[in-house]
């Protein structure tokens, strides 16, 4: 019996030991998950680009106050406002032209990184699979009669990421494209010039059929899945969006919000995908989305799943952009948002006014930024 006693004595002396050296670090694990910081997923979001061209080192401290830097933007081109927050608050707001605070702005093509979110929010819920999911389950009115297993192989990711292998849809071929009476059936007809997954060709025609993806996978049009998990939410309202001849809203293009909005959009990515403390897009979402994905062609090397990429002064910089100089830019290690919008269909050209605004972000915006940061004592 005493042997016996000692036996099990052992035995439960080992059970213990085992479920501590199983159990600890998973309680470990989940202690740390749950107190994570903001800032540590923050500088996660700023630490993703690998192929970051090198920063321009020793910026001046500019002797002006925000509003004495941000007014003179004001005379560069069509650009009719400009917002800037930083660790949450709104600390600038411009606006120029007969633009005010409650008119909406057509964002052009940075509504394709608005696309982006809506795709993390429906693989989140379940309506697509994954990135890796074929398209080919999306468009059985083309793939019925056109077998081609090489374009019903092109991936969400691959549409995310502008590598479908597709000729473009946008320059000089976007007139025909959205002239035709079936934008998807046009846009699934351009011809492979590249390999799906390898070669990158930007096309708004990638970002449509994401969309029609999307709108079919929730059975929802695209404007009801986007106010029910996001624009709703966020109170944002859209107050015009083009839609094909089908019906479908248009992927990444000609949407009309107003700058606050986009404000909203730059601190959803910043928080990580919460807003008011609902997470309403997963935060591994938001860092897979930044982290830029290269293809076999040149151009565009900073791009990742519909989001840019570049140094911005000493800092990292995430940013959406639309033609004419639509922008959301999002500075991690500043806490700090900008949104640029400019007047649509102005006449001028766009090219040098927009340089010139990089160029005084860089130069005097974003070293203001940094030096309240540092009168914060957060740098």
């Amino acid at each position: 019996m005493k042997f016996r006693y000692h036996s099990i004595q052992l035995f439960s002396l080992i059970l213990v030991v085992v479920w501590l050296l199983v159990l600890t670090p998973y309680l470990i694990v989940t202690f740390f998950a749950e107190h994570e910081t903001d800032q540590y997923f923050r500088v996660q979001l700023s630490g993703t680009n690998l192929e970051a061209p090198t920063p321009n080192a020793n910026q001046a401290i500019p002797n002006l106050s925000l509003d004495e830097l941000v007014k003179p933007l004001g005379t560069l081109g069509p650009v009719n406002s400009i917002l800037i927050s930083q660790h949450g608050e709104l600390i600038a707001e411009e606006y120029f032209r007969g633009m005010h605070a409650g008119r909406a702005n057509n964002i052009k093509s940075a509504s394709k990184s608005i696309l982006s979110i809506l795709t993390g929010i429906a693989i989140d819920k379940g309506y697509l699979e994954s990135v890796d999911q074929q398209i080919g389950e999306f468009f059985p009115e083309y793939f019925d009669g056109n077998a081609d297993s090489v374009k019903a192989s092109i991936t969400i990711g691959d549409l995310l990421t502008m590598r479908s292998g597709l000729a473009s849809t946008s320059g000089r071929n976007y007139g025909p494209w959205v002239t035709s009476s079936n934008w998807i059936i046009h846009a699934l007809n351009r011809p492979l010039v590249g390999e799906p997954g390898v070669d990158r060709t930007y096309s708004t025609g990638n970002t449509h059929l994401l969309a029609v993806a999307l709108a079919r996978a929730s059975e929802m049009n695209l404007l009801q899945f986007a106010n029910r998990y996001l624009f709703g939410p966020m109170n944002i309202r859209v107050s015009g969006w083009d839609r094909d001849p089908q019906g479908y809203f248009l992927g990444g293009n000609n949407m009309a919000v107003r700058t606050r909005d986009m404000i909203k959009i730059g601190q959803l990515m910043m928080d990580m995908g919460i807003y008011n403390g609902e997470q309403l897009v997963s935060g591994d979402w938001i860092i897979r989305s930044v982290r830029p994905v290269t293809g076999r062609r040149a151009g565009n090397d900073n791009y990742g799943y519909l989001w840019f990429r570049r140094m911005a002064a000493d800092f990292n910089m995430v940013y959406a952009f639309g033609n004419g100089g639509q922008y959301i830019m999002i500075l991690p290690e500043l806490e700090a948002v900008i949104a640029v919008t400019t007047q649509n269909n102005s006449g001028e050209p766009t090219r040098n006014y927009r340089r010139q605004l990089i160029q005084s972000l860089d130069r005097d915006i974003i070293p203001w930024l940094k030096s309240e940061y540092k009168h914060r004592g957060m740098l």
